[in-house]
């Protein structure tokens, strides 16, 4: 919550002259007064006095900020008051304090340690105090704060103080990473709100969680809401009221056109299934199937992002580290040095979480934490290969076995919910802790142990196929190889590829091991170069996160691409597997070797013909740019 959407004008005097705290603290309640958001002046009064006899606000620097919890107080509000000879506040530094700020908060919620936490915060710095106390006039004053917080917090919308007759529009917005277009959605509906003289309220899902969220009392009021969001979004809540379900990129285009059509009825009343925490992203009959797929996706998408990128950096700094330090490059490279082997040590644990976060939050998506169960444990099946012979794991199923652990186990927990609807209310208790639980790891666990065994065949006969073929097209073979690395990145397909290699080099083939790792260089750099080139073709988000993956395939981590083939799967899989496929087709036409199974750009120096290396690595990503820019629809934003 912005500092001056709480601080009016008339709660604010400059160059007072209290002669004591007592009396500091009665001008600063009447200001308060004054801006009009206390019932009871006596009772407010009492809630500050309370707070200080515990402790004196005066935080030091000149500085300090009296609050108080209230029943007396009817909205979070601000007084503000400069004392440029200082007053005794008692601080812990024994100066004057001479820059006084009072918050007044409901007693329901937090927000007074919110408002304390962000003036805390901007008040460290001493040319913004200087300023604040140089203030010629309450404009002025305002403006030094706004500008600052501008500075500090410049994706933020400008949240207003709810008015008294409540809000007649609400809405909620919310994108795949909660960056950019969360709080430019949010910014432009309220822009267009106070356009057309509507009062609206915007609560932004952002990447730091729910910010500014709509009350049920605000709910109940409203004449509907507006649900702007690429992702899931909490809608139970939303029981029986207007809701108009779109895009977030809607939310930034034709905002005054979402709000007129709830002001005018022209939306359909939600109707929520589920249970009463439920997420599920559909608040309209019209929406499709397709979308709704699409937003489940994008959650768990969204939720993995974070340990892609960690940990992909991390694991490229242990490589950069070894190879610094003259690290013999094998199959320990990125863990001979110490520094090095703590940083790929904790990027693999980011990694080791990745897979399962992408399935556990598709299945929180469909069905909610029952999901989130499902789909999380669906995923770590898929990671270790668990199998009815072996259930501690023995044939990953990857990327592809956790998408349908997330996918299929979050309808079969629908299902599963359903059914439980018909068990006597008695039990309604011990639905969500008990009997859901059980339920939906008892369907995955039978799902993945009946999966990842087939995967295991198709490792097999793949592995199979490449030794026999190995001896009579190498250039084919390459090409094949290459395809495999990109074709599901990280599951069975690239496995499969990556173990050949590694048991090629075990043998003395050192040209299918580079062949391997420049097709599972390319999908990433090719990722990486069209969000550069074809910005259009990306989505805002996207683009934002892409130069990461200039670092990821250089390195090696061919899973920086998985955010983008699973968000676009049908055209982003094809173009990388091209793309890897001629990169791997060249580096067997030009002859090269590679002696470690990892490593990327930092093993170059055991490549052989290195510069002929590079060149198949540049025509590959090149390809797989240019088809992605070829087969991607342009991005409306």
């Amino acid at each position: 919550m912005r500092i001056v959407d709480l601080l009016k004008k008339d709660s604010i005097q400059l160059n007072a002259s209290p002669k004591s705290k007592s009396e500091a603290i009665d001008m600063l309640i009447d200001l308060q007064v004054k801006g009009g958001n206390i019932a009871d002046r006596e009772e407010y009064k009492k809630g500050i006095l309370a707070r200080e006899d515990k402790g004196s606000t005066a935080v030091g620097e000149g500085i300090a900020i009296p609050h108080a919890k209230s029943e007396a107080v009817k909205a979070p509000s601000l007084a503000a008051m400069t004392v440029p000879k200082g007053v005794d506040y008692e601080a812990l530094d024994d100066e004057p304090s001479n820059l006084l700020f009072m918050i007044a908060a409901p007693n329901d919620g937090d927000v007074h340690l919110e408002v304390l936490s962000r003036l805390m915060t901007i008040l460290m710095d001493e040319d913004f105090r200087e300023k604040l106390l140089n203030a010629s006039d309450n404009d002025e004053f305002l403006k030094v704060i706004d500008d600052m917080e501008n500075e500090k917090y410049p994706d933020e919308p400008r949240a207003e103080v709810k008015p008294t007759d409540g809000y007649k529009v609400l809405a909620v917005t919310a994108c795949p990473t909660g960056i950019a277009h969360t709080y430019m959605a949010a910014e432009a509906l309220e822009k267009a709100g106070k356009k057309l003289g509507i009062t609206i309220k915007v609560e932004t899902n952002g990447s730091g969680g729910a910010k500014n969220i709509l009350t049920d009392e605000e709910i109940a009021n409203c004449d509907g809401i507006i649900v702007a969001a690429d992702k899931t979004v909490a809608m139970a809540r939303f029981d029986g009221k207007k809701v108009i379900s779109t895009k977030v990129s809607d939310g930034i285009k034709i905002p005054e056109e979402l709000i007129n059509r709830i002001e005018a009825g022209d939306a359909p009343v939600y109707h929520h299934e589920g249970g009463a925490d439920s997420s599920a992203s559909s608040s309209s009959g019209d929406e499709s199937f397709g979308r709704k797929l699409y937003k489940h996706l994008m959650n768990g998408v969204s939720n993995m992002l974070p340990f892609t990128v960690a940990g992909g950096i991390f694991i490229a700094l242990a490589f950069l580290i070894d190879s610094i330090g003259g690290a013999p490059q094998d199959s320990d490279f990125g863990t001979h040095l110490a520094a090095a082997a703590w940083f790929k040590t904790i990027g693999n644990y980011a990694f080791q979480f990745m897979i399962p976060i992408l399935a556990g939050y598709i299945g929180k998506s469909i069905a909610d934490r029952p999901g989130l169960l499902v789909g999380m444990a669906g995923g770590a099946m898929a990671v270790s290969g668990a199998t009815f012979a072996a259930p501690g794991g023995d044939v990953p199923s990857g990327f592809l076995g956790a998408l349908l652990a997330g996918f299929l186990g979050g309808f079969v927990m629908l299902l599963i919910e359903k059914a439980c609807d018909k068990l006597p209310k008695a039990l309604n208790g011990i639905k969500p802790v008990l009997i859901y639980p059980l339920g939906g790891l008892a369907v995955v666990a039978l799902m993945m142990c009946a999966v990842n065994p087939i995967m295991g065949v198709l490792n097999e006969a793949l592995a199979n196929f490449l030794t026999n073929m190995g001896g009579t097209n190498k250039v084919l073979l390459g090409c094949i190889l290459g395809a495999m690395m990109s074709i599901d990145m990280g599951g069975p397909f690239n496995k499969a590829a990556y173990v050949f290699g590694v048991a090629a080099i075990s043998s003395g083939n050192f040209d299918i091991m580079a062949a391997v790792m420049i097709g599972g260089m390319v999908p990433p750099i090719a990722i990486a170069l069209a969000t550069t080139f074809f910005k259009n073709k990306f989505t805002e988000d996207e683009r934002k996160n892409g130069p990461v993956n200039y670092i990821m395939g250089l390195s090696f981590i061919t899973e920086g691409a998985i955010p983008y083939a699973a968000a676009d799967p049908m055209r982003v899989i094809p173009a990388c597997m091209i793309g890897a496929a001629a990169a791997g087709g060249l580096s067997m036409a030009f002859g090269c070797t590679l002696r470690a199974p990892h490593g990327g750009i930092f093993v170059f120096p055991v490549v052989g013909n290195p510069v002929m290396y590079v060149v198949a690595l540049v025509v590959g990503s090149i390809i797989g740019m240019l088809l992605l820019g070829l087969f991607k629809k342009k991005v409306t934003e």
